[in-house]
């Protein structure tokens, strides 16, 4: 996700038995390490902290939009299954519970799938969290009426792979949300050698720049797995005001917001 990198990017653990192998063995290690400091604001996932905000926004309105719910109620996801892929310490998985979700929160690391529930336990929500993959997931049947695909997906073995069981798993009418990083020098700049070798705001090789995705690629993907584009939105980070927003600037980081054919 850049500058506020997820590090929920652990999406797959072990290859189903067939299809596709999404897993990146190093990534999983990579992300596991720090599974720990995930509900520390001030620690190394701050700046995700600090982007959550607006995502979370984002998600809600969009959801709430397609679905016909009311944003304000208490619980407008009321009766909805949503997917956190590559969910981490369950940073977005927990409001969404919260918003009324029926959560299934899935991360390779055990680590991470350990810290988030705990978390959620010590909060009293009920989410379904699984250490497993993307395609274990597809492979059993599982179903979803939202998918959370948030900063993930550069950090995939199989890119085309892990989008195809994404869209497998989303319901006719259902709509998944992707964020991801773009393949330019900006995003080099700010989210490799700025995030982590100037500010350390990321460990070191937290960013491979060439998996980042730029948007056409993005959108050739989405359209190959049979998914219609709805929108893109460009998020950047303000230094001087510490926070983030949503732009037209997709040079770094950006969202896309997609559906599935609802007569698939």
């Amino acid at each position: 996700m850049g500058i506020a990198e997820k590090a929920d990017a652990s999406v797959t653990d072990a290859p189903a038995k067939s299809g596709p192998n999404t897993v990146d063995p190093a990534e999983v290690a990579r992300f596991s390490a720090m599974a720990a400091e995930w509900w520390d604001p001030a620690g190394k996932f701050r700046p995700l902290h600090r982007f959550n905000p607006v995502r979370l926004t984002y998600i809600k309105t969009k959801v709430a939009n397609h679905y016909d719910r009311d944003p304000k109620a208490m619980r407008p996801f009321e009766g909805l299954r949503f997917l956190d892929i590559g969910c981490g310490g369950g940073l977005l998985s927990e409001p969404m519970c919260r918003l009324g979700a029926n959560m299934v929160s899935a991360d390779a690391s055990e680590q991470n799938i350990a810290t988030a529930s705990i978390h959620a336990a010590e909060q009293g929500l009920a989410i379904d969290y699984r250490a497993t993959t993307a395609e274990a997931l597809m492979a059993a049947g599982e179903r979803f009426d939202v998918i959370l695909n948030m900063e993930v997906i550069e950090h995939v073995a199989d890119r085309d792979g892990f989008l195809q069981c994404c869209a497998t798993m989303l319901k006719p009418g259902g709509i998944m949300f992707i964020a991801t990083l773009n393949r330019t020098l900006k995003a080099m700049g700010l989210a490799i050698i700025g995030a982590e070798y100037i500010l350390r705001w990321l460990p070191r090789g937290t960013h491979d720049w060439s998996k980042f995705i730029t948007p056409d690629e993005m959108k050739a993907g989405i359209a190959a797995c049979g998914l219609t584009l709805e929108e893109t939105t460009g998020v950047s980070y303000n230094f001087l005001m510490d926070s983030w927003s949503l732009s037209k600037d997709t040079d770094v980081n950006y969202m896309m917001l997609t559906s599935k054919p609802a007569n698939d």
